[in-house]
C-alpha cells in the first residue's frame, strides 16, 4: 500500500526532557491506526509535529511526500482534532462548523447535520457554555465530516459518555467503509477502540515499541495459568512480560503464539491458556520495557 506519512529519526527535546526519541515509522493510506501508550509517552507530541503545530528537534517528516510546515497543499488534506482544542470566547458550534466547511475541501454538510442530531448538540450555544461532552462532540463532528485524507483524533472523545462514544465509533466505521481515508486514533480506552483499528502503533517513553497489524498482535502473547512448577517447565526460556503468584498457582503472560504441540503439552501438564487482550498486552509490554516485570498495577489505573 501507499505510505502517506513517512517519519525518520524523529526526536523532540524540551530542555532536558526527551519527549520523542529517534522515532521512525510509516502510515499507510486508507488505514485506521491506533496510536497507543501511557500519559506522557509522546503521542500528542508526535501528532503535533506531523500536523505542523510543533517543531522537531531533529529528524524528518514527510506527508504526501512533502514537508508539512507552512504547506497549505498538505495541511488542507489533514484534520487534527484534540481534546484541548481552543475556540474564541464568543464562538458557537455553528461558527466552528462554518469555518471547517471553508477549510476542508471534502466537507460533507449533510453528514455534519446528521452528527449534530446524533450527538444532540446545541449549535447556537456559546462553546464556553457547553458541557465537556458537548465540547468533545464539536471536535468529533469536525473530524468526521471533514472527510480529510488524514484525520488525527487525539482523545477528543474522552468527554463523551458511553452511548455517545459508541455513536462515534459506529459513525466512523460506517463512513470509513464508504469513504476510506487514513485515521489515527490516540486513546487510553484501548479495549473500546481495539475493534476499530487495523494497525497498532505503541509509543512508550518516546520510543515506538510496537508497529504491527491488529490481527498479528492478537496472537502475540498468551497467559498460562496453573501449578507454579508446571508453568515454569512449560515456559522454559520464552520471554515473560508479567508474572503473578497466588500460593502454588502461577499466572504468567508470555510472548509468542501457541501451536498444536504447545496446546497438547499444556493439557498434559494440567495448565490452562488464556488469550491476552490488546489492552492487557500493551499494559504488560510498557511495564516490561520499564523494567517492571513483576508489577501488578491494575489495568484500569494504567490505561486511564
Amino acid at each position: 500500500m501507499t505510505d502517506v506519512i513517512e517519519v525518520s529519526s524523529l526526536t523532540k527535546r524540551y530542555r532536558d526532557v526527551v519527549a520523542v526519541d529517534d522515532v521512525s515509522f510509516t502510515i499507510e493510506k486508507d488505514t485506521i491506526y491506533g496510536l497507543l501508550g501511557r500519559n506522557g509517552a509522546g503521542k500528542t507530541t508526535v501528532m503535533s509535529i506531523l500536523t505542523a503545530q510543533n517543531f522537531a528537534t531533529s529528524g524528518s517528516v514527510r506527508i504526501f511526500g512533502e514537508k508539512p510546515y507552512e504547506n497549505a497543499r498538505v495541511l488542507s488534506r489533514m484534520c487534527f482534532v484534540r481534546e484541548s482544542q481552543k475556540y474564541p470566547d464568543d464562538a458557537k458550534p455553528l461558527h466552528a462548523f462554518r469555518s471547517a466547511r471553508l477549510f476542508f475541501p471534502d466537507w460533507d454538510e449533510a453528514f455534519a447535520q446528521r452528527l449534530i442530531t446524533d450527538f444532540q448538540l446545541p449549535v447556537d450555544r456559546r462553546i464556553k457554555k457547553l458541557s465537556r461532552g458537548q465540547l468533545s462532540a464539536v471536535g468529533v463532528i469536525i473530524g468526521l465530516a471533514s472527510r480529510a485524507e488524514i484525520t488525527f483524533f487525539d482523545e477528543p472523545y474522552l468527554g463523551l459518555d458511553a452511548v455517545a462514544r459508541q455513536i462515534f465509533y459506529d459513525r466512523l466505521l460506517e463512513d470509513y467503509s464508504e469513504h476510506p481515508r487514513t485515521v489515527i486514533l490516540s486513546s487510553h480506552l484501548i479495549d473500546e477502540v481495539s475493534n476499530l483499528i487495523e494497525r497498532v502503533l505503541v509509543i512508550d517513553r518516546g520510543r515506538i515499541i510496537m508497529d504491527e497489524t491488529t490481527d498479528a498482535v492478537r496472537d502475540r502473547a498468551s497467559t498460562i495459568v496453573g501449578d507454579a512448577d508446571a508453568v515454569d517447565r512449560f515456559i522454559g526460556d520464552r520471554e515473560v512480560i508479567h508474572r503473578e503468584h497466588l500460593g502454588r498457582v502461577s499466572s504468567v503472560t508470555m510472548l509468542g503464539s501457541l501451536d498444536a504441540a504447545d496446546r497438547e503439552r499444556l493439557g498434559s501438564l494440567g495448565l490452562e491458556a488464556a488469550p491476552v487482550s490488546l489492552q492487557q498486552l500493551i499494559v504488560r509490554l510498557t511495564q516490561h520495557t520499564a523494567g517492571a516485570d513483576q508489577a501488578s498495577t491494575p489495568i484500569e489505573e494504567v490505561a486511564r
